[in-house]
Formats: structure tokens, sequence, C-alpha cells
């Protein structure tokens, strides 16, 4: 064996430019289906990591993945919306730990608004349970104070101090902008690649006032200003959704059930984790398409190296021939050539590993910052690993097909060349 992987080795030598085309070929491949599967694994992993530490969201009767679509990713309405008083009631319920109020239905520039309160710096989580964290600034504390996303304020150069004004509902325009009522940039997240980036964020009796005299939808011309707003006490009469810790996952359940029951008005209580895996569920076929690529990524380089193989073949046809003079029996060159496609297939896998390290490294936190996306340098999974063993047995495979010719070749030819 030795002796033919060193025979493998210098007939290798022989042909360095094929060798390494070949070698090559087989390490963009593996590059492209350890990185889109990576990216697959990643950003189902970044998907399920929007929210977490939240035991219950709880919004108007509705389905649950409508529900999760408004309240976490601010994508489309609430059916209905809820009663304060209901609110009050859940967040002092003996088995609530902590309750996260959300208001919305404004936006801004595109972006959408949401009304929430202290508990939502505090208490929200994503992630792996990240708590927010400032990059600059610090929470709301006044009326017309706003908190940014950090996608808002890349996106529209906000710094700490800009004014922006707020538009009734979600088409931003002229007729609809609450352009008396301007809001103080006062604090800028740091990025968490979720929805989270793309929000702004003002009190929940900003809210309240804002609306003062839009109670019919449309500004009838007698909104006050900020000061006199501002010497008045607002209280929510409704809320958009409310997001529930509690004391003891034990408890989920039972409290699921009596806000579904409830009585005062139609409530929906959903799990976080059963609704986004049902939201993934609904996006398989793009999961499905991924891995579709990467496999016909690795016949495409598999193809090409035995494509290389086959080319060289017809030139080594007087190696083959010497070395059947020297001693070696067909099953010897048969042996070469597999030895030789599977060496390169290895060596090419080695080189295409390192190189995805190495592009994710570099390109991680671009990827991060533009997408979202957290793509974590760790080692192989196992699945990644059968993967590869996958290719590695292809590539060997790919290898009886010119070690079958040369073994014809050789049995036929002798020392007689036939060009």
């Amino acid at each position: 064996m030795s002796a033919t992987l060193s025979l493998a080795w210098k007939s290798a030598r022989n042909r360095k430019v094929t060798a390494i085309l070949s070698i090559l070929t087989v390490a963009i491949s593996v590059i492209l289906l350890l990185g889109v599967e990576r990216i697959r694994t990643q950003a189902k992993s970044s998907f399920a990591n929007t929210i977490s530490g939240t035991d219950l969201i709880v919004g108007g009767r509705s389905g649950q993945v409508n529900l999760l679509l408004y309240s976490v990713f601010r994508i489309g309405n609430a059916t209905n919306n809820i009663d304060w008083k209901s609110y009050q009631e859940f967040s002092q319920h003996r088995s609530v730990k902590w309750a996260i109020p959300i208001s919305l239905g404004d936006s801004h520039k595109g972006f959408r608004v949401m009304g929430t309160n202290h508990s939502y710096f505090e208490y929200y989580r994503y992630g792996q349970k990240q708590n927010l964290a400032f990059t600059k600034g610090h929470e709301f504390q006044q009326l017309f104070e706003t908190v940014i996303g950090a996608d808002v304020a890349k996106k529209l150069g906000y710094q700490i101090g800009s004014e922006i004004i707020i538009a009734h509902g979600i088409s931003d325009v002229g007729f609809s902008r609450h352009d008396n009522l301007p809001f103080k940039v006062v604090g800028i997240l740091a990025p968490t690649g979720t929805p989270v980036d793309k929000t702004v964020h003002v009190s929940l009796e900003a809210i309240e006032a804002i609306h003062v005299g839009w109670e019919s939808g449309a500004n009838l011309g007698n909104t006050p200003g900020a000061q006199q707003l501002q010497s008045r006490d607002f209280q929510p009469k409704q809320i958009t959704a409310m997001m529930l810790g509690l004391k003891s996952k034990i408890q989920t359940f039972a409290l699921q059930r009596q806000i579904n029951t409830y009585t005062k008005e139609p409530l929906s209580a959903i799990l976080p984790g059963v609704a986004l895996h049902e939201l993934w569920g609904m996006m398989s076929v793009a999961e499905q398409a991924l891995m579709a690529v990467s496999a016909f990524v690795v016949i495409a380089g598999l193809l090409g190296m035995l494509s290389s193989l086959l080319t060289s073949l017809q030139e080594r046809r007087r190696e083959m021939a010497i070395l059947r003079a020297m001693g070696a029996r067909p099953r010897h060159v048969f042996s070469l050539l597999i030895l030789e496609a599977s060496s390169l297939t290895f060596i090419g896998i080695l080189l295409g590993t390192f190189s995805l390290y190495l592009l994710l490294f570099v390109a991680a936190p671009f990827i991060q910052q533009t997408y979202g996306i957290n793509l974590s340098v760790i080692t192989l999974s196992n699945y990644e690993l059968s993967l590869l063993a996958l290719v590695q047995l292809a590539g060997t495979v790919i290898g009886f097909i010119p070690a079958l010719r040369a073994y014809k070749q050789s049995l036929s030819d002798g020392m007689t060349i036939r060009i």
C-alpha cells in the first residue's frame, strides 16, 4: 500500500497542473457545500433565536403565526387590540414574573414604531438569552424621546439628538405625519440581527399623546402642541400585544389555557418556540432548495475531477505500459488510479474546509452586521462530517471509471501503445 501511495504521489507530481486543478475543483465544491449548509443552519438558528426567554406572547384572537409575525417580526397588523385592563390583570397574575406591553400601528420612513415601557429594555431577550444593549445613549425618559434600532440609525444616518417625525399608520406620507410632535433620539441599540434593529421605540404614553386629535383616524386640526401634551398624564387604553415571562415553566400551559378561555375579551396566547417552528416549516421550500444547490455543486465538482482524470488518462498510457513491463499487474494499475482519485479528493476536502474557516473568520462580522445572520466559527458538526465523508466516498467511487479504463488498456496495450 505504501509503495502504491508513493507511486501515486510521484505520478501526481509529474502532472502538477492537472492535480492542482482537480484539488481546487473539489476544494471549491466543499467550500460551497459547507458554506451553504452553515448559512442554512445558522439562518435557522438566528431565526429561532429572534426571541428567547419569553414564555408566552398574548394578542387578540388570531392564529399563532399571525400573532408571531406582527408582535415579533413587525409584519402585518393585529386582528384586534388588547384592553389595558386585561394587560394589567395578567401582568399582575401570580404566575407572571414580568410583562412587556407592545403597541404597534405607526411608522417612520418604512420602519415600524413600537410603543413599550421600561420592562422591554430590562426583560426582552434574543439569541442565547442576550439582553438589549446600547451603543450610544440611554432609554427614553421624557414623553417625546425615542430609542432606535441599529439598522434605523445606520440607514437613515441618525445620531443622538436627531429629531424624527412619526407617521400615523404604516404608510409614511405627508398627510399622515405628526409634524408638530418631533421625537428626539436619545438611544441607539446595539445590533441584534433581529427585528429590533429595524424598530423605532417610544413610550406607551407617547403613542397616546401623538394620537390626541386623531381619534377618527385622521388629523382633525385640533392636535395640541408638545408643551401642552407634556403637562398631561397619559395612560394607554389599548395595546397590541404583550410578552410574558413566568416564574415557573410548569405554569405555562395552565396560564395559556386561562388566557385562551378569557371571558372578558377574545385573546390568544402562544408559545414563541412552537410558533417559530411552524413558521420555519412554512419556509421549508427555501431550505430544501439550498440543500439541492449544495448537492449539485458537489456533483459538478466531482464531474470536473473525473473529466480531468479521463483527459489525462490517454497521455498516461505509456506510463501504464512501463509499469506493466516492470512487473505491475493490471490490479496494481487499477489500485493506483483509485488511490490517486481518493487522495486528490481528500486533499481537496482539507483545503476546502480550511478555506471555509478562513472565509468565515473574515466575513462573519460583515454578514452579522449586514444580514443579521451569526455565522459562528465552530467545529464541524456530525452532519457536516457525514457530508464530507460522502464527498470522500463519491470521489473514490469516481476514481473507478478511469481505473477501469486504465485496467483494460493495460491489458490490451502491453508495451505497445496504440495511438
